[in-house]
């Protein structure tokens, strides 16, 4: 979400908080990028540019995104259109954080986005906190031991699943 005081942008801010310290979140700026538009996938974009050297360089993804009319976030959703088809995003480990549980449908339909540009879910890692009307901020979070528990749980298994597809393919 772009909003200052996101509820997904809190939920990342604590998993930071929270990891260990070999391991290196870092946010992704999607409300730079333009409007997708294929015909402008060939020019310098810079915002573009950055995002997908961080792609390149990341070992996951997390994602937290809202739900709005039952579907994709708008700047998720465009940020995913600038990815389809480039070299950064197939096979990359994701991490679905979920902060309205009933919010199912964006969730839905953002798996199928995922599944469809050969993303590989980390079904152990996707967490749902419930932050909607809450009022937490990261700090908020992390002082509540159940969402502690819950994101360090999924944070984990995250981890282990990137450690396990690094020996697969014989680069760790």
């Amino acid at each position: 979400s772009l909003r200052h005081a996101s509820y997904n942008t809190a939920a990342l801010r604590a998993l930071q908080i929270l990891a260990p310290a070999a391991v290196k979140i870092t946010l992704a700026n999607i409300g730079e990028l333009p409007l997708f538009n294929p015909d402008r996938a060939e020019e310098s974009i810079p915002s573009l540019a950055v995002l997908k050297a961080a792609l390149r360089q990341a070992s996951g993804l997390i994602i937290a995104s809202p739900e709005y009319a039952h579907g994709i976030s708008g700047p998720l959703k465009n940020a995913l259109d600038w990815l389809v088809s480039g070299e950064e995003f197939p096979a990359i480990p994701i991490m679905l954080v979920n902060t309205s549980p009933r919010a199912h449908h964006a969730l839905d339909a953002l798996k199928e986005v995922l599944r469809t540009m050969s993303g590989k879910l980390v079904d152990a890692a996707e967490v749902a906190i419930p932050l909607l009307g809450s009022g937490l901020d990261a700090n908020g979070i992390v002082a509540d031991p159940a969402m502690t528990k819950t994101l360090q749980s999924a944070l984990h298994a995250f981890c282990d699943k990137i450690r396990e597809l690094r020996v697969e393919s014989g680069s760790g």
